[in-house]
C-alpha cells in the first residue's frame, strides 16, 4: 500500500508569491508523484532524486533536503557513498565532491 506525502514547503515558502508553483510543489509533486510509492520505493525515489540533483549540478540546500529525506527513507550511508562515487564519473567529479559534503554533514549528524 502506498504511502501518502504530506508536503508543505511549497506554500511554506512561496505560497504568496507562486501560489501555483508551491500547489504544484505539495500537491503533484509530493501528493500524487511520490506518493506511488508502490511502484517506485520512496528509497529509489530518493537516490534518483539525488541523481538528478547532483548531475544537474545543484549542490544547495535543496540536495541537503533530500539526503536527509534519503536517510529518512532507508538510504545507507553505504549506499549514499557507491551512489555518489559512481556520480562522479557520469556526473562530474567536482558535482560528487560537493555532494560527499553534504552526504557527510548528514550522516554523521547524531
Amino acid at each position: 500500500m502506498a504511502k501518502k506525502i504530506v508536503q508543505t514547503a511549497g506554500r511554506d515558502a512561496l505560497g504568496n508569491f507562486a501560489p501555483d508553483f508551491a500547489r504544484y510543489n505539495d500537491d503533484i509533486l509530493f501528493g500524487e508523484v511520490w506518493s506511488r510509492n508502490d511502484v517506485l520505493s520512496l528509497h529509489d525515489r530518493s537516490l534518483i532524486t539525488i541523481s538528478a540533483l547532483v548531475a544537474s549540478g545543484i549542490i544547495d540546500s535543496s540536495l541537503k533536503y533530500h539526503i536527509q529525506t534519503a536517510k529518512a527513507n532507508g538510504v545507507t550511508k553505504a549506499e549514499i557513498v557507491e551512489a555518489i562515487t559512481q556520480l562522479g564519473f557520469y556526473a562530474g567529479w567536482p558535482k560528487a565532491w560537493g555532494a560527499f559534503r553534504m552526504a557527510k554533514e548528514v550522516y554523521e549528524a547524531k
